[in-house]
């Protein structure tokens, strides 16, 4: 029997991405999606192509000290959910503890920033809705060639690719 549902779907699935028996995406050979952000390391979960542009999900291993500077997004909401450590959000002018096994969402163009305050690296999963933002974080940030490497340092260069790439994904940067 052709289920025109599933073609559909199976039309648009990249090479790579397996389908369980309950609908789920599931990516196989994610050290390609891998990028060094600013002290962190980003692995794509899932991509707009992936998901017909309804969303971008990545898992961030966030270094100490790491984390964006305040900013906000246009045209994304965005969940965060702690999987390991603690992480401190900010957002409009509240600030709180974040830790394993809890999650924050920030709506699209609220002013809002992070930033592992511990002295270990901290892991998250970030969902952003609809997608988009994958294209930042391929523009600006440098894919992974050993995951078990530090992360590099963070360079006047890197900051400012961060600074002049986000008008083009709707970031504004607020510092």
């Amino acid at each position: 029997m052709n289920d025109p549902a599933v073609a559909a779907r199976e039309a648009w699935i990249p090479e790579g991405v397996i389908l369980s028996a309950f609908g789920v995406d599931h990516v196989v050979g994610a050290q390609d999606r891998m990028y060094w952000g600013p002290g962190d390391r980003y692995t794509f979960l899932v991509t707009g192509e992936e998901s017909g542009g309804s969303m971008f999900a990545l898992d961030c291993l966030v270094g100490a000290g790491g984390g964006p500077p305040p900013h906000r997004h246009l045209a994304e909401d965005e969940l965060f959910y702690i999987v390991e450590g603690e992480i401190s959000f900010t957002a409009i002018a509240e600030t709180r503890a974040v830790r394993a096994g809890e999650s924050v969402f920030v709506a699209r163009g609220t002013p809002h920033s992070y930033r592992n305050v511990g002295g270990a690296p901290a892991r998250m999963v970030a969902v952003y809705t609809p997608s988009g933002m994958e294209g930042w974080f391929r523009e600006v940030f440098t894919p992974v060639e050993d995951p078990t490497a530090d992360p590099p340092p963070v360079t006047p260069e890197l900051v400012q690719r961060m600074l002049e790439a986000g008008p083009r994904y709707n970031v504004e940067w607020l510092e």
